[in-house]
């Protein structure tokens, strides 16, 4: 018999660094779930994407157990990593910090797939594409 979650927490985390503290702490205190071991699981999971934001959702069963699911890190995570910037444009629409090309959308597209609702790494790519122009990225035609 599988068990229900009865409740599902959703955050960002960097990876192979979850701790007890907040955020985790706050969102997973009144749970009554092991935070340590939370912790211990996660950066286990996580290490090989040190330096990223991993979106994790944790279900919580009504007798303290749990699972939870890592996604992708954010495409803006994927992004500026690509590229090797810090952060995207205060003003995009002006100030162009970064330009991707087919290759690295491509590159992008493919890791972040299982996260979104394209039926194909073109319409994936362009999914990119739209991510980085709204970041002030400029990128070859898809």
């Amino acid at each position: 018999m599988s068990k229900k979650a009865s409740k599902i927490v959703k955050l960002q985390i960097d990876a192979g660094k979850a701790n007890p503290a907040p955020p985790v702490g706050t969102a997973l205190g009144p749970t009554g779930v092991n935070m340590q071991e939370f912790c211990q699981q996660f950066n286990d999971r996580t290490k090989d994407l040190m330096g990223f934001k991993v979106p994790v959702a944790i279900y919580i069963n009504d007798d303290r157990t749990f699972t939870f699911e890592t996604k992708q890190p954010p495409m803006s995570g994927l992004i500026k990593h690509e590229l090797g910037i810090q952060k995207g444009s205060g003003v995009p629409n002006k100030d162009k910090v970064g330009h991707l090309t087919v290759d690295q959308m491509r590159s992008i597209a493919e890791r972040k797939m299982q996260d979104l609702n394209a039926n194909d790494i073109e319409a994936a790519m362009k999914q990119v594409a739209g991510s980085a122009r709204a970041m002030g990225i400029t990128s070859d035609a898809v």
